[in-house]
């Protein structure tokens, strides 16, 4: 009896790992594969479509104009800033 239990315990696992990669193909055989095939082929920077690749080189263009904007504004913020702290500090002295 003590034979027989590794042997359950071999069997038992063997059915689970092929039920398993029974439902792993049927899985990537349909839409769902077809979705991951697709979603791993875009992780390598291509893109399905000349249009898509095109819109997203005009997205990064527009993301970094509007990077330099935000710079800039920042820029002009501290120097406004600076600029009434000075004024504030001087009309405290005169007093």
């Amino acid at each position: 009896m003590s034979d027989a239990v590794p042997v359950f315990g071999i069997l038992a696992g063997m059915c689970s790992t092929g039920f398993l990669v029974w439902g792993m193909v049927r899985i990537s055989q349909g839409q769902v594969g077809e979705a991951i095939a697709r979603w791993i082929g875009s992780q390598g920077g291509q893109f399905g479509s000349p249009e898509l690749a095109a819109d997203v080189a005009a997205l990064r263009e527009q993301v970094e104009q509007l990077q330099q904007q935000l710079v800039e504004a920042h820029e002009r913020i501290d120097f406004t800033e600076r600029l009434l702290s000075r004024g504030h500090s001087e009309s405290g002295e005169r007093t």
